[in-house]
C-alpha cells in the first residue's frame, strides 16, 4: 500500500504478480531509521563494554551513565528496528500486541531516562553541596539501589496501557507505534506529573545551585572554612558537572520539538500538513540515544581513558598489565 502523500519516484521489485512498489521517499526514510538503529546499538554497546571493562577508580556517576546506556541500547534493539519495514510499506505489519508492547517500552525507557537525569543532578548537587562527605553519602551500592528502584517503578507506572486499557496508535508519518494518551487523559496527566514534576524541579534547582557556586568561586567570594573551600574547588573542577549538564540539556532539546508540536496540535485541534515534519521531530528525539555516547567521548576525560583501555585490551595480549600502566599514568597526571 502506498501512502496518499507519496508522489515521488516509484521503485519496483519482484515479478509481475508479486511486485512490491516502494517510493523513493519511503526508501529514504527506511534507510535513515536503519542507519540510526545501527548507530545507536553500536555506540551504546561500546559505552557499556567500556564501563564494564574499566578496572580503575570510577566516579559514582558512572552507575547512572551505565543505566542511561542500557536504556538507549534497549531502544535501539526493541523500538527502532521495528520501524524500518513499516516505513517501506507505509503501514504497521506486526499486529496490535507488538504495537502495544513497543509503545509501552518507549514510555518506560523515556521515564527511566528522565528519572536517571534527576538522580545525576542530585549526585552532582551533593558533590558540590557536601564535598567533604560526598563519598560517604553517595556510595556505589546506594546508587545501584536507586537505579533498580527507578527501573522497577517506571515499569510499573507505565504498565496500564500494556494491560489493554489503551489502544495503540501507529503514526503513519513517523512509522512508530505510540500509545494513544488522549483516550486516558486522567492517567496521562497523572503520569506526566509524576515523571516530569519532580525531575524538572530537581534538575533546575540543583544545576542552578551548582552554577551559582561556580560563579561565586570564580569571583573570589571568601570561604572561611579552608578545608571546605579546597574540597569544593576540587569538586567544581571535575568535568562531570558540565558533561552531565550537557547530557540533560541535549535530551530536552532533542525532545522539545516533538512535545511542542504535539501539545499545539492537541490543544488547537489543527494538525500541521508539512511533509517530513512529524517524521523529523520524532526521530530527532530518538537521536538523543546516540548523542549521549558522543558527549561522553568529548566531555569526559575518564571515559576517554576507559575507552582507550578497552580498545587496547582488544588488541593487546597483556591486558592486565597494560590496564595497570594506563591507570597508573592517569593517577600520576
Amino acid at each position: 500500500m502506498i501512502h496518499p502523500r507519496d508522489t515521488s519516484t516509484m521503485i519496483a521489485f519482484g515479478g509481475s504478480e508479486d511486485e512490491v512498489i516502494f517510493s523513493l521517499e519511503s526508501l529514504t526514510q527506511a534507510a535513515i531509521i536503519f542507519i540510526m538503529g545501527v548507530a545507536i546499538i553500536v555506540a551504546n554497546v561500546l559505552v557499556i563494554a567500556t564501563f564494564v571493562n574499566y578496572r580503575g577508580q570510577t566516579d559514582v556517576i558512572n552507575c547512572y551513565l551505565l543505566s542511561l546506556s542500557v536504556a538507549d541500547l534497549l531502544c535501539g534493539l526493541l523500538v527502532v528496528p521495528l520501524s524500518v519495514y513499516p516505513a517501506l510499506v507505509q503501514q504497521w505489519v506486526y499486529g496490535n500486541v507488538v504495537c502495544r508492547i513497543v509503545g509501552y517500552v518507549e514510555v518506560t525507557l523515556w521515564a527511566v531516562t528522565v528519572y536517571t537525569f534527576m538522580w545525576i543532578s542530585v549526585d552532582r548537587y551533593l558533590a558540590v553541596r557536601k564535598p567533604l562527605r560526598y563519598e560517604t553519602i553517595q556510595t556505589k551500592t546506594r546508587c545501584q539501589c536507586w537505579m533498580a528502584f527507578t527501573w522497577i517503578s517506571a515499569a510499573m507506572m507505565c504498565c496500564p496501557p500494556l494491560l489493554g486499557f489503551n489502544e495503540p496508535n501507529f503514526d503513519k508519518e513517523s512509522y512508530i507505534c505510540m500509545l494513544n494518551w488522549g483516550n486516558m487523559a486522567a492517567y496521562s496527566i497523572t503520569l506526566g506529573i509524576l515523571i516530569l514534576g519532580p525531575s524538572l524541579i530537581t534538575i533546575i534547582y540543583t544545576y542552578t545551585y551548582i552554577f551559582n557556586m561556580m560563579r561565586k568561586l570564580k569571583s573570589g567570594v571568601p570561604i572561611h572554612d579552608k578545608e571546605y573551600a579546597t574540597a569544593l574547588s576540587e569538586n567544581l573542577s571535575n568535568p562531570s558537572h558540565i558533561m552531565s549538564f550537557v547530557l540533560v540539556a541535549v535530551f530536552w532539546i532533542s525532545w522539545t520539538p516533538f512535545v511542542g508540536v504535539k501539545l499545539y496540535e492537541y490543544f488547537t485541534g489543527v494538525k500541521f500538513q508539512m511533509p517530513f515534519l512529524h517524521f523529523g521531530i520524532v526521530w530527532i528525539g530518538f537521536m538523543n540515544s546516540l548523542w549521549k555516547s558522543l558527549i561522553l567521548i568529548f566531555l569526559s576525560p575518564q571515559f576517554r581513558l576507559a575507552l582507550r583501555i578497552f580498545c587496547m585490551t582488544i588488541c593487546c595480549r597483556y591486558k592486565g598489565r597494560m590496564q595497570a600502566e594506563l591507570i597508573g599514568m592517569e593517577a600520576d597526571d
